[in-house]
């Protein structure tokens, strides 16, 4: 008796790997909610010292024994930054700013940053010239390429070779159903180096946050985490293909997008202006209230402060007349950011919000962007020019 078993061993193969993607996505999601709620916490504490080391420079003349010093240390606290919007990438696919972006542009942007550092390596492009466009944040997308670039420089201690390329493709229902997404036209980009490559239990974990090969002290783990928060943010596919001493492969598919591409232009560094109106600053956190009320104040502003929801919403509407601006913190007791935005909007339909959070601007923030009142976004830390800037470019705005 024989009996052909092919079809039913092959939907016992495809079921086998959808439980694994299944496991695989419930544990990301596990470690990178824990991972969300630790870089918050971390960038209020960041929003402390960078916020105190900024009123000092103030006061200081580049000439002064300690300038120097003080902006090693507000150095080193934006590299602390930078480490946790990694965390934040990986754990809640953060996105600042969306534009409609032609990949080519930004490849060829962080391909030649890249290469300025890294003389050893030769990269190589085949651009697709009529590359459909996506919708993106283009410092994230930035940071997916910088990081991967790293990563391939990093497997390839005596030089070698980085290959890019991009494409335009179809996805169909078959192939995404295993990446929780929808199937369509998508744009492809594809990094490939010549370094020592992977074996597959390595390969299985590379996305893991904390995962390194690099040894102690020499990989924080981070990198390629945040490269997949960042993808999946972006409702993409991140693949990744590898043998040991083959080298390595990864591929991201971003959803294409029919909207006519922006200019990427470089944006100046923001300068710290002088103003003299009156802002509600609604911040629980004593440590962030003090600095941050600190830092209004010598840009010349008049400050309320209010440390609840509840009270930042009562606040406004005795003082409506005399507030101009509000800088509202997400999360606070007394309801929070959101329901305080709410009640602000409806007493002033026309006031201009700052909502300022130690997470990244997405999910719930999102929500509360999208529902109208807020007119920017500013994420802790930041220095005080970049307060100072935010706050011009709210207030520049016609109602």
């Amino acid at each position: 008796i024989i009996q052909d078993i092919t079809e039913r061993k092959n939907l016992e193969e495809k079921e086998r790997k959808l439980m694994e993607k299944l496991h695989q996505s419930q544990k990301m999601e596990a470690i990178g909610t824990l991972a969300g709620g630790i870089a918050h916490d971390f960038n209020n504490l960041l929003m402390g010292i960078l916020g105190y080391t900024s009123l000092m420079l103030l006061d200081l003349s580049p000439g002064h024994a300690y300038f120097e010093k003080l902006k090693a240390i507000e150095s080193i606290v934006r590299s602390g930054a930078d480490l946790s919007k990694q965390l934040l990438a990986y754990a809640r696919g953060g996105r600042y700013e969306v534009k409609t972006l032609n990949l080519n542009d930004v490849i060829e942007k962080t391909a030649s940053m890249f290469g300025r550092t890294k003389k050893e390596i030769e990269i190589h492009q085949a651009l697709l010239p009529e590359l459909w466009s996506v919708e993106a944040d283009p410092a994230q997308i930035e940071q997916v390429l910088m990081n991967l670039f790293v990563n391939a420089w990093q497997a390839m201690p005596g030089g070698g070779s980085i290959y890019l390329s991009s494409h335009n493709l179809f996805l169909d229902e078959q192939y995404v159903r295993a990446y929780d997404t929808k199937p369509g036209p998508f744009v492809r980009i594809s990094i490939t180096d010549t370094g020592v490559g992977m074996d597959e239990q390595v390969k299985a974990r590379i996305f893991e946050p904390f995962f390194t090969t690099k040894g102690m002290g020499r990989g924080t783990g981070i990198g390629l985490a945040s490269v997949y928060g960042i993808v999946r943010g972006h409702k993409g596919i991140i693949t990744v293909y590898s043998e040991k001493g083959q080298g390595a492969n990864f591929n991201i598919y971003l959803p294409a997008s029919d909207k006519q591409a922006e200019r990427l232009d470089a944006r100046p560094d923001a300068q710290s202006v002088q103003g003299h109106e009156t802002i509600l600053l609604a911040e629980d956190e004593t440590m962030i209230a003090e600095v941050t009320t600190e830092m209004l104040r010598s840009l010349g502003y008049e400050v309320l402060n209010a440390s609840t929801g509840e009270e930042a919403a009562e606040m406004y509407r005795q003082n409506r007349d005399r507030i101009d601006l509000v800088i509202m913190d997400m999360i606070m007791p007394g309801g929070g950011g959101g329901p305080a935005v709410d009640k602000i909007s409806a007493i002033n339909p026309e006031a201009r919000i700052i909502l300022s959070s130690g997470y990244s601007l997405n999910g719930m923030i999102k929500e509360v962007m999208d529902r109208g009142g807020i007119r920017g976004f500013i994420q802790k830390p930041f220095l005080i020019n970049e307060l100072s800037e935010k706050i011009r470019e709210i207030l520049r705005r016609k109602k």
